[in-house]
């Protein structure tokens, strides 16, 4: 069980941290690999891992400088999404050709993707994308339901630091819990946390916690075999 003041009491699973990560998501049309970067750079040419890899998709999830990501500028046959981390130089996205799924929701081969860019406020910054539990709480009020959803910062109690009472930087937002209680996602993916051990399931939403790269493989959504390059 979950709750906004305990945070989650389900079984985990230790998995090893992961430094690149391709997912293979079942949808309606057959299946859906995706290529996932998140917090720390590549430390191969991402485009070397298309060629090795074939996704179909590229996932960013944000706390990149811009010039780590600069070859996928060079990537435009594979659909890009991403989000803003609270450390990333803004502007990259657009630049890259990467569709900013902040508040926005898009659809591809009949599976919903949305997402949420940065985390927590936790300093006064004029540029970093953070935001008070009350202000996301505001903006996710209405969001539509979506199938996959991005994130830079994990839900409340899920992959985060809310036991921690002198570290907000690495909570998660309630309203994503909130949000995943309402909704019945098939699959969430953040960064930004550094949880051991990691949680992967809540309730029927599968948790992809992404640092860096790594192999994800599955036939379907949660059925996983992680394994390094």
């Amino acid at each position: 069980m979950c709750s906004i003041a305990g945070g989650c009491q389900v079984s985990r699973q230790n998995t090893e941290d992961v430094v690149k990560v391709m997912i293979i998501l079942q949808n309606k049309k057959g299946f859906m690999k995706i290529l996932t970067l998140s917090d720390r750079s590549p430390t191969y040419s991402i485009k070397q891992m298309v060629v090795e890899h074939n996704p179909d998709m590229i996932f960013t999830l944000g706390d990149f400088h811009s010039q780590a990501l600069a070859e996928l500028a060079q990537i435009n046959h594979i659909l890009k999404l991403g989000v803003y981390g609270n450390h990333c130089n803004r502007g990259y996205l657009e630049e890259y050709g990467i569709k900013n799924m902040h508040l926005n929701t898009f659809e591809y081969k009949g599976t919903v993707f949305g997402g949420f860019e940065g985390c927590v406020r936790y300093k006064s910054s004029a540029t970093a994308p953070m935001f008070t539990q009350e202000e996301c709480s505001e903006m996710m009020a209405n969001f539509p339901r979506v199938d996959v959803f991005l994130s830079h910062c994990p839900p409340y109690g899920i992959n985060d630091d809310h036991h921690d009472p002198n570290d907000l930087s690495h909570v998660g937002f309630k309203a994503f819990l909130e949000y995943l209680e309402k909704y019945n996602l098939a699959a969430w993916f953040h960064g930004h946390t550094y949880p051991n051990p990691v949680l992967n399931l809540y309730k029927n939403t599968f948790i992809y916690y992404v640092e860096g790269q790594g192999i994800v493989e599955s036939g379907k959504v949660g059925v996983v075999n992680i394994k390094d390059l």
